[in-house]
């Protein structure tokens, strides 16, 4: 019954995230934005302590649940491990390993040390709801849009307009390879291990095992019933149950309760198992060792508590121009001197300090404004560009979606005072001065009236107009990047602000 449950929890979890990712509508996030925020390294960067304590809670009364429930990765390692277990004759595949320890910490203060030194891009490679969210981002949306594509090209031809097509798109090369590695290194360890990955990579789960080891229900051997058949340590995807012992490593142990259901002479119990008394009942063949492991264990624990302390390829372009489509070359991203980031971030050290690049803003941004940075020391990080589209004043989606409080929650009207950037016009580009065509788009899109049509030649009233910027109104948004028509290179382009202020 327990492990049903674990399993109906896991999916509902998983499939919720995962559609959290994927969806295309903006619709899910209202029912499924909290599945995100009571991921493990989004609390501690929002400095959500309520979440955190509650894990912590969670973990000390029944083990690590979080680890086979919540956690996304956790729950992909799972699946992987039991379409492993259907191979003929590998059914009874694992047996007791010890516990990987070198390993297993050096990946947990590697962590730890570029948490306190804001080295975000180890922080992002290792957390594990950040990589699951760069898998589904980057691998799986891709999949999920061409599915409604077609939905949409079969109901239009039906003269229905109940789905509509979005374009498939490459945002980000580095980390759309990171994330098929990534999957691919899961994969061939849950194929081959089980929860090897959880076990000696994964940084949570190394910090919530310094609690399960002292959780008050756990898994425990009744040594009586016992019959030495060994069947629940061959099945241990954790590899943590030593029957010759008749111990388990409840730091490891992720409480998936495929024990229990294993156990044909019903030694397995899930109980109270807190105090000396159960303890010693629960490992009677345990005795010196076993107050050496415990003392060591303590020692971990407190170490590791005082350390967390411490601390698609574009294809040729379509846009909409002026009420008609016209096909055009494909506009070359500038280079900008500072990168721009999205209203709410406040800036590019808070962002960079905050964000864990699991990559949901750029999944849910609906104006395709954003993609993963390539510069490594914001790397995989959002920021925002004008090839595709441009930061409209009314939508404030990533705002909304972020769960680690690097992108801050804010309303539409707060939006149009915040000064992310300013325009840059480039008169070299213009097609009023390359063309000798009149154009002043830039002008009309401007939403907030930062861009006037200015003589190209003041002592001359006869001559075309070119957009002249007053910074002091602009407020970054890159409508005018965006619409511009000049290719490759805009005439105009946005630079950005280190720090966001106020118009």
């Amino acid at each position: 019954m327990l492990r049903k449950i674990r399993i109906g929890l896991a999916t509902l979890f998983f499939v919720g995230i995962t559609l959290m990712f994927m969806d295309i509508t903006g619709v899910l996030h209202g029912f499924l934005g909290w599945m995100a925020k009571i991921q493990f390294l989004p609390a501690v960067l929002a400095a959500n302590f309520l979440v955190i304590i509650g894990l912590a809670l969670l973990t000390l009364v029944f083990g690590r649940i979080y680890c086979s429930v919540i956690c996304p990765l956790g729950v992909l390692q799972d699946i992987f491990s039991s379409a492993s277990d259907r191979r003929k004759g590998k059914k009874m595949r694992f047996s007791y390993k010890k516990e990987h320890t070198v390993l297993r910490y050096v990946f947990f203060g590697v962590f730890v040390l570029a948490l306190i030194f804001g080295i975000h891009a180890i922080v992002a490679l290792l957390a594990p709801y950040s990589a699951y969210g760069r898998i589904a981002q980057t691998l799986f949306q891709p999949l999920w849009i061409a599915g409604n594509n077609l939905l949409a090209a079969l109901s239009e031809r039906l003269d229905s307009y109940a789905f509509y097509s979005r374009e498939v798109w490459l945002r980000g090369l580095p980390t759309l390879i990171v994330a098929a590695i990534t999957l691919i290194l899961v994969f061939v360890l849950a194929w081959k291990g089980g929860r090897t990955y959880c076990n000696s990579v994964c940084p949570v789960g190394t910090t919530l095992s310094f609690l399960s080891r002292f959780s008050m229900f756990r898994p425990v051997i009744d040594t009586e019933k016992c019959r030495d058949c060994h069947v629940c340590e061959k099945k241990c995807k954790s590899s943590c149950i030593d029957i010759a012992n008749h111990k388990i490593d409840y730091s490891r142990c992720v409480d998936c309760f495929d024990c229990l259901d294993n156990c044909r002479f019903g030694a397995l119990k899930y109980r109270f198992a807190w105090g000396r008394k159960a303890s010693r009942k629960a490992e009677e063949s345990a005795e010196a060792p076993a107050m050496e492991h415990s003392a060591n264990s303590r020692r971990k624990f407190l170490s590791g508590a005082g350390a967390l302390a411490l601390g698609t390829v574009a294809a040729k372009a379509q846009m909409k121009m002026d009420g008609g489509y016209a096909s055009i070359l494909e506009r070359k991203k500038p280079e900008r001197k500072t990168p721009i980031v999205p209203p709410g971030a406040q800036g590019l050290k808070h962002l960079a300090d905050r964000c864990s690049a699991c990559q949901l803003c750029v999944s849910e941004c609906p104006n395709d404004v954003l993609r993963p940075s390539t510069d490594l020391s914001r790397f995989m990080q959002p920021e925002s560009s004008y090839e595709r589209g441009y930061c409209r004043p009314e939508c404030t989606r990533c705002s909304e979606v972020c769960p680690t409080g690097a992108i801050l929650p804010i309303t539409p009207e707060e939006k149009t005072d915040v000064r992310i950037g300013h325009a840059v016009p480039i008169r070299e580009n213009c097609v009023v001065l390359t063309d000798g065509v009149s154009c002043g788009n830039c002008a009309r899109h401007c939403p907030v009236g930062a861009i006037m049509m200015v003589l190209s030649d003041p002592e001359d009233p006869e001559s075309l107009r070119i957009p002249a910027v007053n910074e002091a109104r602009c407020i970054g948004c890159g409508a005018c990047e965006s619409v511009c028509p000049s290719r490759p290179y805009s005439a105009i382009y946005v630079e950005g602000h280190e720090v966001h202020g106020n118009v």
